[in-house]
């Protein structure tokens, strides 16, 4: 059989994508016309099982995603250092190379996501950056440890952006927020319950069966992850239109709700990689949002170090991992309220300025300050804001590239794949020799975070701007496809602020 020509192969993508409107237009006409309290039973039916199916599962996973990356600062307080030989700077190279890797597989991975099962593709990356991170207990050298750390953030990088990707794909654009936020809890509840593991950890394995508590608590972490890999790998879903769990009403209605609020329903097969990226570098935005997204990651790098900054407090080294715990669990309550206001009242910027002066103010107590009880308020501030606005970033990234899905999966691989650059060289900003003050950390963390609510500010005139055009088209009844925005917006679609 001869191939198809040029001309022919054009003609079969132009019907193929006339056909895809049609039956678009089609279900989106069926729906339009029924009742709100319809829609309102519908979504409550249909969120009910989104939310029980989707979220836990990837809560979990991210819970063990952070622990699996984050597990170093704990073990740091045992005996790791010694056992490998580990001097000056050497911890912070340990820690940054892990994003090396990261940033080399972000954005490849994320866009075949478009073309395998989420569920299998995530999967199978968590069962292997399970057994990479338990694998870790067995490194004699530093140099093994390096190793080690790039390779897990290598197998790391399709989860993140992956599941916020996945979750963009079932939920609208005032839901999102909300949903990220229980999402990314998924990391204050690993800061939380890893210093309560590493306490029990280092505190009562210590030398069991001739290993150490530090290899003790890789082994243990790594190996739940693995198990719940293969779980993750059954019963995840994928997208509504392919999910067994939802009848043929709920499908269709679940891919209605996403070209309501955005115009266009999710079609992993519209468009190539290539039209992704020319979509997403042609929408100027998508430099500001990198820019926005990579800031808010470096004025959270005190992550990687909170339970070494903690300790300045003067506490033994259980004991300053037991601390940590409150700090995370009003962290996660925190982000849970504020991702739900800025869902409720469809505002993503002011909440993310006001939550990084937060942020601010904690890096500058944190430094000015030696008093134990003003410090120790200051390390609750930190994370409070920095890390709460990040849940809220996240949210609009996804929102701010709507449809289709490939661009929307690139914009946000992008985004994430170039904002964790910022850990390469952030952990630099704590090295030991600054304590107990950190004045270099502390005082960056500060100025970067304010850089952060100016940049949240620009992103807002920007989209105010663009919202102001939209309506100038729509009452002239001619909708652009300008510079900004390459593609052709639904009637009455406007960027959240």
């Amino acid at each position: 059989m001869m191939a198809k020509s040029t001309e022919e192969q054009v003609e079969y993508h132009e019907t193929e994508q006339k056909g895809r409107e049609l039956e678009q237009d089609a279900l989106y006409q069926a729906y339009a016309s029924k009742a709100p309290e319809w829609h309102r039973n519908m979504t409550r039916t249909l969120l009910r099982k989104v939310d029980l199916h989707l979220l836990p599962f990837l809560i979990l996973m991210y819970l063990l995603n952070f622990l699996d990356r984050n597990n170093l600062s704990q073990a740091r307080l045992g005996s790791l250092e010694k056992d490998l030989g580990m001097e000056g700077t050497d911890y912070n190279l340990a820690t940054s190379i892990l994003f090396v890797g990261y940033l080399l597989m972000q954005l490849p991975s994320n866009l075949l996501l478009t073309r395998i099962r989420p569920s299998r593709f995530l999967g199978v990356a968590m069962a292997i950056w399970g057994i990479i991170s338990a694998c870790q207990a067995a490194t004699q050298s530093f140099t093994g440890l390096v190793i080690s750390r790039f390779f897990l953030g290598f197998v790391e990088a399709p989860f993140f952006p992956g599941a916020v990707m996945l979750m963009s794909s079932w939920y609208t654009r005032q839901e999102l927020s909300h949903r990220i936020a229980w999402f990314y809890a998924g990391s204050s509840l690993a800061n939380a319950f890893g210093g309560l593991i590493g306490a029990g950890v280092l505190g009562n394995l210590d030398g069991n069966h001739g290993i150490a508590g530090w290899r003790w608590l890789f082994i243990i972490e790594g190996c739940i992850t693995v198990g719940v890999s293969i779980l993750a790998a059954i019963f995840l879903p994928n997208y509504p239109a392919t999910t067994s769990w939802l009848n043929e009403q709920e499908q269709a209605y679940a891919q209605w709700r996403l070209i309501d609020d955005a115009g266009e329903a999710d079609d992993a097969t519209s468009s190539s990689i290539k039209e992704a990226l020319t979509l997403v570098f042609a929408d100027k935005r998508i430099y500001l949002f990198i820019l926005l997204q990579h800031t808010s990651l470096l004025s959270q790098n005190f992550q990687y170090f909170f339970p070494t900054i903690v300790q300045t407090l003067g506490y033994g080294n259980i004991e300053t991992l037991l601390i940590t715990a409150p700090v995370w669990i009003a962290t996660f309550l925190v982000s849970l309220l504020v991702t739900w206001t800025s869902g409720r009242t469809d505002d993503r910027s002011l909440h993310i300025i006001a939550l990084m002066l937060v942020s601010v103010i904690g890096g500058i107590i944190c430094t000015v300050t030696t008093n134990t009880g003003a410090k120790f308020f200051a390390m609750f501030l930190m994370p409070m804001g920095a890390v709460s606005a990040y849940q809220i970033i996240l949210a609009w990234v996804a929102n701010s590239f709507p449809r289709p899905l490939v661009k929307r999966s690139a914009a946000i691989a992008l985004a994430n794949m170039i904002g964790n650059t910022a850990s390469i060289y952030g952990s630099y900003m704590w090295p030991s020799s600054s304590g107990p003050r950190y004045i270099p950390g502390g005082s960056a963390t500060a100025a970067i975070a304010l850089f952060v609510a100016l940049l949240a500010l620009v992103i807002r005139l920007v989209h105010a701007r663009m919202n102001r055009q939209l309506e100038e088209a729509e009452s002239s009844q001619n909708m652009p496809s300008g510079e900004n925005d390459p593609e052709t917006r639904a009637v009455g679609f406007r960027y959240i602020l």
